[in-house]
């Protein structure tokens, strides 16, 4: 089983930065998938990104290329999630998840939430214009 945790989260302001943190714990850490979702107000969940712990493997949904970079640390067993020029079309809450499987979402671009195990808490991104 695995636990995760999101923080990093905040208000900022368009054309801000942001690092997510997503500390995972439990067994096998290294052989999930850990994604970022996001949940806009009044929007489905959608995920934005993903790295495989596993091969470094990461996807992107289309939205967010060239503005977000994941990345692993392995000797933390944390997922960071770098955003650069936010905009206000960013502001939702931003959840990480864990799956042994992952799917790619072909019409976004970024990760399915098919295939995802575990879910944890939800960090909140406000961006004002």
């Amino acid at each position: 089983e695995v636990q995760l945790q999101a923080s990093g989260g905040g208000l900022v302001r368009a054309g801000d930065s942001l690092r997510l943190s997503c500390t995972a714990s439990g067994t096998n850490i290294d052989v999930y998938a850990i994604a970022w979702f996001r949940q806009a107000p009044g929007k489905e969940r959608e995920g934005v990104s993903l790295i495989s712990r596993h091969d470094g493997t990461t996807e992107y949904a289309d939205s967010v290329k060239g503005r977000l970079s994941i990345t692993s640390d392995y000797a933390k067993n944390m997922v960071y999630l770098q955003m650069n020029n936010l905009t206000p079309e960013d502001t939702a809450v931003y959840y990480c998840a864990a799956g042994t499987e992952y799917y790619t979402d072909y019409t976004t671009g970024g990760p399915h939430e098919a295939g995802m195990e575990y879910w944890g808490n939800g960090t909140q991104v406000t961006v004002s214009s």
